[in-house]
């Protein structure tokens, strides 16, 4: 099984640009095959104008890259943190300082800088290992899932900073497997799934090519297949409907004028003794976008605090 097949996409200068999709749809494997952490099998690559087989090195000196899992070192404070990536990418020191206490400051991180990291929240070390990821001022920011494991106030404050750091010139590369954080962030999205881009443009205009108001018509233990098809036998030919699509709960019909139809739709149902126990109606969201094109709703993992990276039992000493 391939973990992306032959997907293809370009990111603008100075945007965000959303990579959207469940897990396991091959956002983690595509942003490590542009960072230069994994090898690709086959296909081009170019970043920057840099081809990626040709000077991966280039690449890496002008990107920032921050993973799904936390990786700061729990035994330094939040400034040595930040000083010892200044020491791997051989910033002179008075530069590096300055640069500290300005990421520091723009962070939220000052009053907590000289804590060990391994006292920080989930929400601050998070905070933290981006900060670590744009301490070099790079050109192009990927991020892998920035906000999974945080509390809903912790996600909020996550996608302020990124807009952030997009208004200042950086151009941001985000997975993302939750919908509102794509619709609020992304420029352009692609919407990924199964390892092949289904969908992609502005999420106004994914959701804009819908053309429809959308009936979400929840039925008894996700709807039983009889039940199903005598719904789309009676509702198809009723006017203004365009489209039914299954999904895990029941069905989604996209209807011009959907507040209007709710009557119709139940007294049409119920004539064939199709039972509902929820029905909705909402203007197209991204999550009515993917169901369009995968049949089915994506499934966001349960949310878990990051993982800690382990650098090992050893004595600290002050940087």
């Amino acid at each position: 099984m391939r973990a992306v097949d032959g997907i293809s996409f370009h990111v603008e200068r100075g945007e965000v640009f959303g990579f959207l999709g469940p897990n396991g749809a091959g956002k983690s494997t595509t942003i490590k095959v542009l960072t230069t952490l994994l090898q690709k099998t086959a296909g081009s690559v170019t970043v920057d104008g840099i081809n990626l087989e040709k000077d991966p090195s280039a690449i890496r000196k002008i990107i920032g890259y921050g993973s799904q899992e936390v990786s700061v070192d729990d035994d330094l404070t939040g400034r040595e943190n930040l000083r010892l990536q200044c020491m791997f990418h051989h910033l002179h020191k008075a530069d590096a300082e300055k640069r500290i206490n300005e990421i520091l400051k723009a962070t939220g991180l000052e009053e907590a800088a000289d804590r060990r990291a391994g006292t920080y929240s989930g929400g601050m070390r998070k905070r933290l290992d981006l900060a670590t990821a744009i301490i070099t001022r790079p050109k192009l920011l990927f991020l892998d899932e920035p906000t999974t494991g945080l509390d809903p106030q912790n996600r909020v404050a996550m996608w302020e900073y990124i807009k952030d750091l997009n208004k200042a010139g950086t151009t941001i590369f985000l997975t993302t497997q939750y919908m509102e954080e794509a619709d609020r962030l992304a420029h352009r999205l692609c919407i990924i799934d199964n390892g092949k881009i289904v969908a992609g443009g502005t999420p106004a205009a994914l959701k804009a090519e819908i053309g429809a108001d959308v009936v979400q018509l929840a039925l008894p233990d996700n709807g039983a297949a009889a039940d199903r098809a005598r719904a789309r036998q009676v509702l198809g030919p009723v006017a203004g409907v365009q489209e039914i699509k299954d999904y895990d709960g029941g069905l989604m019909v996209f209807a011009k004028n959907g507040p209007s139809l709710v009557p119709e739709i139940v007294r049409k149902l119920d004539d064939v003794d199709v039972h509902i126990t929820q029905i909705s109606v909402s203007a197209p969201s991204l999550d009515d976008v993917f169901v369009k094109h995968t049949g089915r709703k994506m499934r966001v993992e349960e949310v878990t605090p990051p993982r800690r990276m382990v650098f090992g039992g050893r004595r600290r000493r002050p940087m």
